[in-house]
């Protein structure tokens, strides 16, 4: 019966009038009523290629026409689908190490890959860190420190070259596969290949301790998985400038979120990446009050980010509008709080020194800085990325990238800084449209694009 009366008010706000509003203040009652929408219990966290995601995307598509935004030309509507294929892992993988053999749920969890066989020689890395890990090995073992860092390391083990990565379980690890008796699915763009990288485990440190001190070839068999097809959604709105087939400012973020775990636990992605979702339609409400602007302005919300940026990747093989009509992207992700190492009410711009964008912004009042944490390569982590490979000044902002929050289950909306939020938002609103306005020209710095794909 819930579910049946969210459709109905969906369908009763799309179906009303194109309601442009024309102010350009934002209202912290409107952010709060988004996110509790987006975040709430009613989407169970917007799993990626989910029908949540779905009914989220409707949703921003509703939002941008109430603020007076129509389709992209050339499109009969506000929506990108695309399709996918989704694998489910059989959730009874093994791993055998001579006459021993380990068990999925109970021994060891996925953490990434696990839908093929690998098997090699056991290699124990001698240290903790990215820099300990050998040059060559088919089985990587490893045992990383607690803390943050964990990302570095299962980063340098992906890039290895091992077909098989064994690590040592810390909290961050056991958060990463909590409740996994079976490890999520596996979603990919119909038209692309499976993914043949590594596969990833995270073993008890028991099971570790020994299979370490014992050696030899361990093989890994990945059981019977399911292969299903279905779509993931992208919403678009267009707001037309002055100029209608001339220059295109691109505001993104995306949509979807992890979903429920396997043991019923539901990750609401209140921060990641309701959030930023958010920021997208006030701000698609505040320049429509503030235009029209000399370049046209496409907004985004991307769907399936959180299973390999599948939106973005998409959007980038199936543009709406030629890419290089898009001058410049700002995406949007997790801005509902603070990194305390950042300066009081100020967001990081992911790539900030590798274009004029972020300083030009910034000096128009855009409450953002650098990012303080260039060895986590968010730069190339976020849906900017795929854009910025293709010539297009694309950074990602954040609040708190590194929050602790991060793909938990406190991930609510219990725990977003509404006032933080507001304010950041607030303050894209005049930068964005002097950038529409043609006062910025948004260029890469010498050396700052990425080279293509």
């Amino acid at each position: 019966m819930k579910r049946l009366a969210l459709a109905c008010a969906l369908v009763a706000i799309a179906a009303g009038p194109a309601l442009a509003q024309t102010t350009t203040t934002v209202q912290r009652s409107a952010v709060e009523a988004h996110m509790a929408f987006l975040a709430g219990d009613e989407l169970q966290g917007r799993g990626s290629a989910t029908r949540d995601e779905a009914i989220a995307a409707a949703y921003v598509a509703a939002q941008f026409r109430l603020a007076g935004l129509t389709p992209v030309p050339g499109m009969d509507g506000h929506l990108q689908r695309a399709p996918v294929v989704m694998t489910t892992p059989s959730g009874a993988a093994r791993l055998t190490l001579g006459g021993t053999t380990l068990e999925q749920g109970r021994d060891f969890a996925i953490l990434t890959g696990g839908l093929t066989a690998a098997s090699g020689a056991l290699t124990v890395a001698q240290g903790a860190d990215a820099a300990a890990l050998p040059a060559s090995a088919e089985a990587l073992m490893i045992a990383p420190a607690e803390g943050p860092g964990v990302r570095a390391v299962f980063g340098a083990a992906m890039r290895s070259g091992a077909r098989l990565i064994l690590m040592r379980r810390t909290e961050a690890l056991a958060q990463a596969t909590a409740g996994s008796a079976s490890a999520a699915r596996v979603v990919r763009l119909s038209d692309t290949p499976a993914r043949s990288g590594p596969v990833a485990l995270v073993l008890s440190p028991e099971v570790w301790d020994r299979l370490a001190a014992t050696g030899g070839e361990v093989r890994y068999d990945p059981g019977q998985a399911t292969i299903e097809t279905g779509v993931t959604t992208n919403a678009m709105g267009w707001l037309a400038g002055s100029e209608p087939d001339g220059p295109v400012l691109m505001v993104s973020a995306h949509l979807d979120h992890v979903g429920v775990r396997p043991d019923g636990v539901v990750m609401h992605g209140a921060n990641d990446d309701a959030s930023g979702t958010v920021a997208v339609i006030e701000l698609a409400r505040a320049l429509a009050g503030s235009g029209p602007h000399r370049m046209n302005i496409l907004f985004v919300a991307y769907g399936a980010e959180e299973v390999g940026l599948l939106g973005s990747r998409y959007f980038v093989a199936n543009p709406p509008v030629p890419l290089d009509r898009i001058r410049a992207n700002l995406e949007i992700e997790m801005i509902g709080d603070q990194d305390p190492q950042l300066p009081a009410g100020v967001m990081m711009m992911t790539g900030f020194e590798r274009s004029n964008f972020g300083p030009e912004l910034q000096a128009r009042g855009a409450l953002i800085g650098p990012d303080p944490y260039p060895e986590q390569n968010f730069f190339q982590r976020s849906d900017n990325y795929a854009l910025a490979q293709r010539g297009v000044v694309a950074h990602t902002v954040s609040g708190w990238a590194t929050i602790p929050t991060y793909h938990t289950p406190e991930d609510t909306i219990a725990n977003i800084n509404f006032d933080f939020m507001t304010a950041a938002i607030q303050s894209l609103v005049a930068p964005l449209a002097a950038v529409a306005e043609g006062d910025v020209v948004p260029t890469w710095a010498e050396g700052g694009r990425p080279e293509a794909p």
